[in-house]
């Protein structure tokens, strides 16, 4: 009952990348009617970076609060510029608040190490952090259930095309800030990326794939013939890449 409604969920809610999409349109036909004289919508113009502080907010809850570092950065930086759109701070009065995200990227690391701490015994769980080096993780359990990678100028690749599901979808975080995160799969999982990218990439860079004699897999996202999904991936990346391949 737990996979069906999971896989349930994760079709119903709106991704963020979907969101973030929706955001930027919202903001171009604003700016459209602006410049064209449609209609008036400076005064709506102002409050677009509290949409993004929501979008923020929607990712944290949306991760099940375990990506911390994304959402952090966007709330952040969309909360400083409202304020300072409407007039209550200055730049050089908020700049100085600049540590707080030094202090999410923490959090977020010791995160990702109790969650790794508390899972069983068995390898069902993959954590780890790269800074300044090259990690590769293999995971070869028969209940995989999710992980947590965070690559700060370096690259961590994590091999799951050994690994088996028995509770659908299983679920890695990712954050990469100036550097590549990795995540090999099965040629026939079913993965959503829902990574958010700053300056930076996320995409499945698997091609398409036949799969028996009459279902075809679109490996770049999850509208498939089969059952849900796999495997969702979400995060955040700044200056970096996240990739999905096989």
């Amino acid at each position: 009952m737990s996979t069906v409604s999971s896989t349930i969920r994760s079709q119903r809610l709106p991704t963020g990348r979907f969101l973030l999409g929706a955001l930027v349109i919202l903001v171009g036909v604003l700016l459209l009617f602006q410049t064209t004289g449609v209609f008036e919508t400076r005064q709506l113009l102002q409050y677009v970076p509290s949409l993004f502080v929501l979008l923020g907010i929607w990712l944290f809850v949306q991760s099940g609060f375990r990506s911390l570092v994304g959402p952090v950065v966007i709330v952040g930086v969309a909360g400083a510029v409202q304020l300072i759109v409407l007039g209550y701070a200055t730049a050089e009065q908020l700049v100085v608040y600049w540590p707080v995200l030094v202090i999410a990227l923490g959090l977020s690391i010791a995160m990702g190490q109790y969650r790794s701490s508390v899972r069983r015994s068995d390898a069902s769980y993959s954590s780890g952090v790269t800074v300044f080096g090259g990690v590769e993780k293999r995971n070869t359990s028969e209940a995989f259930v999710g992980g947590d990678l965070t690559t700060i100028f370096g690259e961590t690749t994590l091999d799951l095309r050994d690994a088996q599901l028995t509770d659908r979808p299983a679920r890695v975080d990712l954050t990469v800030l100036f550097g590549e995160a990795q995540v090999i799969v099965p040629r026939d999982w079913v993965v959503q990326m829902e990574v958010i990218p700053i300056l930076g990439s996320a995409a499945d860079d698997r091609p398409r794939r036949a799969i028996g004699d009459d279902m075809t897999v679109e490996l770049e996202g999850a509208t498939v013939d089969r059952d849900g999904v796999d495997l969702v991936v979400t995060g955040f990346v700044a200056f970096g890449e996240a990739s999905v391949r096989d």
